[in-house]
């Protein structure tokens, strides 16, 4: 990875959610879905499904320093979803769903405990979102990955994914890629 390029895992609900927001963002140049938090090496979506595993739904999101800060990411990642209700974003309920930031260093750590900080405000309940250092990281299936592209007119990304994306691009408009 090029020294401009940096990584933010952050979970946030369902990872379709989390996916198709940060591919519109410029200056993100990867987004890969998958599973972290949890106990079980390898787990697959149907045992992470069950809560069993511990693990939570997640994206890894490679970012170009140079055009965003990890500050941005954590600013959008806030903007997505609700990190004041443990174990649940909407109707997907479950602590595969849970808000988290995994961190990869101490700079990331301390950044986020800011933002969360900074956000709690703008919040009537406490935020709950975990701040943890990433252990492990484990892609999920293919089909997961960049699922809203592949799957526009399914009634998930409809109803749910679309409004996300609809509110990302009326608060970040100047960062929207162009031709998202």
């Amino acid at each position: 990875m090029s020294e401009a390029r940096e990584t933010a895992t952050l979970g946030g609900g369902c990872f379709w959610c989390l996916d198709a927001a940060y591919r519109d963002i410029e200056g993100v140049t990867d987004v890969v879905s998958g599973y972290a938090g949890g106990r079980q090496p390898n787990p697959t979506y149907a045992q992470v499904s069950t809560g069993a595993t511990g693990h939570a739904e997640v994206v890894q999101v490679e970012f170009d320093r140079t055009v965003l800060s990890y500050a941005d990411i954590l600013d959008i990642f806030w903007s997505l979803h609700d990190p004041t209700t443990r174990d649940r974003q909407g109707a997907d309920v479950g602590t595969q769903y849970r808000s988290m930031i995994l961190y990869h260093d101490d700079a990331q750590r301390r950044a986020a405990e800011a933002s969360r900080d900074a956000i709690q405000e703008a919040w009537p309940r406490p935020v709950v979102t975990e701040i943890v250092p990433l252990e492990a990281f484990y892609s999920a299936e293919e089909y997961h990955q960049d699922y809203y592209a592949r799957n526009p007119d399914k009634g998930y990304c409809q109803l749910v994914i679309n409004p996300k994306r609809k509110k990302l691009r009326e608060r970040y408009a100047a960062r929207i890629r162009a031709g998202s």
